[in-house]
């Protein structure tokens, strides 16, 4: 009698035991939590929003492209055809654009020359890392000097000078014009620019940066030389 008496404390004791070690391991152990500063999580989401949005506006302007060449059977198909070709065109960078933007002047700066530094040739990978800076504050179109900006736009270093497009930089100073879709993008852009730090990567290569206030008339030239393709082949009339 007292033996069974003596096993069931044992079994009870047993489980009790049991129980506070698993209670112990899950505080030891708490799930995994997401510990990122709201902030974070904030500026990711508006992130996505952001890429959603940009996808949604694509989809939108195909949408348009369709609906007016159906509507073109009804109407004028060589009109539809005309203005999708002028709208590529644009996009391509072959027309001259007027609106909203900022102009950016590139000059040596004043005090390092009085201390005689040398003002070497600006280099391509400033240029580069200014450009994607534009593209990524909404730059619809860029031109360096004069030279229009386009998918196919190459800045390099030839013979020691920085070209842009093959063509050969002016010395400083010189002009870069940005356009944006609006004037309030306009005024962001400025905004981010003045509080980037471009400014000094290019005081660090003995120039300044000049960043001038919005403007509501801009006027960006077209790019004016042959655009190379290597993938698409005109088809002759008959084939």
């Amino acid at each position: 009698m007292q033996r069974n008496m003596y096993t069931r404390i044992t079994i009870v004791l047993f489980i009790i035991g049991l129980m506070i070690a698993v209670q112990y391991n899950t505080m030891q152990k708490p799930a995994e939590r997401d510990t990122r500063d709201i902030w974070a999580i904030r500026e990711e989401l508006a992130q996505e929003k952001q890429r959603h949005s940009t996808l949604l506006a694509e989809i939108r302007s195909l949408q348009e492209v369709v609906g007016r060449y159906e509507q073109s059977e009804k109407v004028n198909q060589q009109a539809a055809l005309t203005e999708t070709f002028n709208r590529l065109k644009l996009q391509a960078g072959l027309t001259e654009v007027k609106g909203p933007g900022v102009i950016l002047r590139v000059e040596p700066a004043a005090e390092l020359i009085a201390m005689g530094y040398e003002i070497k040739e600006i280099s391509p990978d400033l240029l580069t890392q200014l450009l994607n800076e534009l593209f990524k504050n909404d730059a619809t179109s860029v031109s360096i000097d004069g030279n229009r900006v386009v998918q196919t736009t190459a800045i390099r270093d030839i013979n020691g000078r920085t070209t842009v497009n093959s063509l050969p930089l002016s010395s400083p100073p010189f002009a870069i014009y940005v356009g944006t879709s609006d004037f309030k993008a306009a005024q962001k852009m400025y905004n981010s620019l003045q509080a980037s730090t471009f400014i000094d990567s290019f005081y660090l290569d003995n120039y300044k940066l000049v960043i001038e206030e919005p403007i509501e008339h801009l006027q960006i030239p077209a790019f004016d030389q042959p655009l190379t393709n290597d993938y698409l082949a005109e088809v002759k009339k008959g084939d």
